[in-house]
């Protein structure tokens, strides 16, 4: 996964698959999600990203956590 910020358009974009997007919906409250061929998401931005405080302008900070999943 790739975290990319535009701060000229204030968008936060997680690319989630590096596949090109075949259909592209549009929530309410500007997020934006984008699908694969195969109906999985590939991509998500959130419009207004400072304004909806996702983000602070001057600081971009990001955490990832991860489970560990076992199968048994």
């Amino acid at each position: 996964m790739r975290i990319k910020y535009d701060s000229e358009a204030d968008v936060l974009l997680f690319v989630l698959r590096d596949d090109p997007p075949m259909d592209v919906i549009e929530e309410s409250g500007g997020v934006i999600v984008s699908y694969g061929e195969d109906g999985e998401p590939v991509s998500v931005e959130f419009l207004n990203a400072v304004v909806r405080r996702l983000i602070q302008a001057d600081e971009i900070s990001v955490t990832l956590q991860s489970k560990s999943i076992s199968v048994t």
